[in-house]
């Protein structure tokens, strides 16, 4: 039986690094504005599911000391930066067009045949985010699983990824409604416009962050 005990203080620490920044606003959020209100339900749940992913591999490079390796090698911080721009802008570009050529919605329960795609974009959208192994650095540097075995860090990245998906699908859940999709019916040239703004501005400020 696993010992859980000598660990849990540091599982809360650890637990509630991760709460704020998976609950926090950000590219993964505005993603899934446009997702939920655009494609209904499923699709945003899909995409959620690649987020929390892309959290589960982030959380296990970063124990296994990619994460650590990343943050001391300036040239790959530097090009994992750019890549999360280039990504960045791909959204961007994505949002814009979607201002300029509203598509249709269709209802929330319509068969959706893009959960493939969708996972991808979520799951790009987070292991791109130099952000997103900031906050697992700063996870592991609690060294909440250190010292413990195989079991506790199991129960350890299985308890992140259900917040991760939780936090995320609460965004998905709440953003596809009948209310909110019928609200972004009615503006989704500005919300797409504003949606294609936030994303050039996060890619710019990623890329020449510092």
């Amino acid at each position: 039986m696993v010992d859980l005990a000598p660990f849990l203080p540091g599982f809360v620490a650890a637990y509630a690094i991760l709460l704020v920044g998976a609950s926090s606003p950000g590219p993964s959020v505005a993603m899934l504005i446009g997702v939920a209100t655009s494609q209904g339900r499923a699709p945003a749940m899909m995409a959620t599911l690649g987020i929390a992913t892309g959290s589960l591999t982030i959380n296990l490079l970063t124990m296994l000391g990619v994460g650590l390796i990343l943050s001391q090698a300036a040239w790959a911080m530097s090009a994992l930066r750019l890549v999360g721009a280039a990504y960045l802008l791909y959204l961007a570009y994505g949002a814009f067009r979607k201002a300029l050529n509203p598509p249709v919605l269709q209802p929330a329960t319509a068969r959706q045949r893009s959960g493939l795609h969708q996972f991808a974009t979520g799951y790009l959208l987070q292991v791109t985010n130099p952000k997103a192994i900031a906050f697992w650095l700063a996870i592991a540097s609690i060294g909440a699983v250190k010292g413990a075995g195989p079991g506790v860090i199991a129960l350890f990245v299985a308890g992140a990824f259900l917040i991760s998906f939780i936090c995320h699908g609460l965004w998905a859940l709440a953003l596809s409604a009948q209310a909110v999709r019928q609200a972004y019916a009615a503006g989704r040239r500005w919300i797409e416009t504003g949606l294609g703004a936030f994303f050039t501005f996060a890619a710019i400020k990623l890329a020449v962050d510092r």
